[in-house]
């Protein structure tokens, strides 16, 4: 045998040896780095953000490790939707007055495949406390529950199309939408600001909601999902568009009322209950035991403000075929941290999704410098802040740990199980529907040192202080 088909042949060899010891669970040393899935990651800690990091490959190890988290991919858990914000009034509005060239780089930048890649949008029903002014679809001065008087021109100036040229850009965007207030004349006290709903106004208020998503789809818009009030339990003291919406009431009116009407008009809208804090998870368990409303009932929105995520959980042990989805939370414009508290919120994204959450939706999109255009009483800051004069823009550290999230998780990925107790360190795990892997690391406490383990390798890694390392292989 010649020299060249020796060493062929050797080759051949070798390669088959190492094929059989894969498929039989062996390891050797010297091929460890070569069969080492391929990893990259990410880093935002300091004056860095988002920024890619050199790490070592994985490597076979079984020495043990105090400080380690380990994935277990053989334990999957709810399909990810996707994250996401809100195309409110007052964020449409800011989008809408800038240059063309400039507003296409900036919904580019938070739903394009190369930037954040958010997937999922929140629009109103109606105006929320981030409009410009309060308003309705029929604010006819007197009851109008033949809806005469319906229209969806106020949302033709510049929402519809801003959520158009979002679809452009993201054709797969999902948007759901949430009502703060029904017309004025269907509640008591006949105003948008606070008051609760009237039960007689219930049929009218059904088909309100039939000709808004017909509306919408006549514009080129579709509207996949419904909640049926935002924040059911509080009116704001009738500060802004709000209502109150007792259990009771809301139950009759999804059981007897939308639930029937959408399916009466063809249309697959799904319904979710609730759109408020974790604190009302006993409502929700009993409204999902009965099962004439469970029926229409596709799954639960919640806010984080009140409560405790573990809320999530309970309610989905108790009603397994009930998804539940993260619809609203964002910053303060107030906070000094604003733009750099990115590991507080990688952490609340964490226990979000821990506890069975399907998205993960900010508050507005865009704000300016003093959180406006805003009719209603809070501080909330934008994803993206824009200074009313100089047109700058500012990324809230939300922004920042979105970015760990959505940039790399993608729609049907599936949150696996991961343990690691080691204090101030909280961690995701993702298996992506494309077979590749992610591991988000939020360590809110002094730097320290972990590994990371999965399927018989480990990775070291070295997290600095309010820090988020994303980890990516296949």
């Amino acid at each position: 045998m010649d020299t060249k088909s020796r060493r062929a042949f050797l080759l051949q060899t070798a390669s088959a040896a190492a094929a059989l010891a894969c498929a039989n669970g062996l390891s050797f040393k010297g091929w460890a780095e070569a069969s080492s899935p391929r990893l990259r990651a990410w880093i935002t800690s300091g004056q860095e953000t988002y920024k890619p990091l050199d790490v070592q490959p994985w490597e076979v190890s079984s020495r043990p490790s105090p400080a380690a988290v380990e994935i277990d991919a053989g334990q999957r858990f709810q399909s990810i939707l996707g994250f996401g914000g809100a195309f409110t009034d007052a964020s449409c509005y800011l989008f809408s007055r800038m240059e063309p060239a400039q507003r296409r780089q900036l919904l580019e930048e938070l739903i394009g495949p190369n930037g954040l890649g958010l997937s999922v949008g929140r629009t109103c029903i109606g105006s929320s406390d981030y409009s410009r002014n309060a308003y309705s679809f029929d604010d006819s001065g007197l009851p109008d529950p033949e809806l005469k008087h319906f229209s969806i021109e106020h949302d033709r100036a510049y929402i519809l199309p801003m959520l158009r040229e979002a679809k452009q850009i993201n054709p797969e965007l999902f948007l759901f939408s949430a009502p703060w207030s029904p017309p004025g004349w269907m509640k008591s006290g006949q105003s948008l600001l606070g008051g609760a709903m009237r039960k007689e106004y219930m049929s009218a208020y059904a088909q309100y909601f039939v000709k808004f998503l017909q509306g919408y789809r006549a514009e080129g818009v579709t509207i996949s999902a419904v909640t049926s009030q935002n924040e059911v339990d509080t009116d704001q003291d009738g500060r802004m568009p709000a209502t109150l919406w007792g259990q009771e009431y809301e139950a009759g009116f999804v059981q007897e009322f939308l639930g029937p009407a959408l399916r009466k008009a063809g249309l697959d809208t799904r319904i979710w209950l609730l759109d408020h804090n974790y604190n009302l998870w006993g409502r929700v368990l009993d409204q999902l035991s009965d099962p004439q409303l469970a029926q229409y009932v596709d799954g639960v929105a919640w806010h984080g403000y009140v409560g405790t995520p573990d809320a999530m959980t309970r309610v989905h042990d108790a009603y397994p075929s009930k998804d539940a989805f993260w619809t609203e939370g964002g910053p303060d414009f107030m906070d000094p941290h604003y733009a750099t508290d990115w590991a507080q919120w990688s952490s609340t994204f964490c226990g979000v999704l821990k506890n069975w959450a399907r998205c993960i939706v900010s508050w507005n999109l865009l704000l300016d410098e003093k959180g406006r255009p805003n009719i209603g009483p809070f501080n909330c800051g934008g994803l993206v802040t824009q200074d009313s004069k100089t047109q700058q823009l500012t990324r809230s550290g939300q922004y920042w740990a979105f970015a760990h999230y959505s940039k790399s998780v993608r729609r049907g990925a599936r949150v696996l199980a991961s343990r690691g107790t080691t204090a101030g360190i909280d961690h995701v795990a993702f298996a992506n529907p494309g077979g590749d892997y992610v591991l988000v690391l939020t360590n809110q406490g002094e730097a320290q040192e972990i590994d990371c383990r999965f399927e018989g390798k480990r990775v070291h890694l070295s997290l600095p202080q309010n820090s988020i390392v994303t980890l990516q292989w296949s």
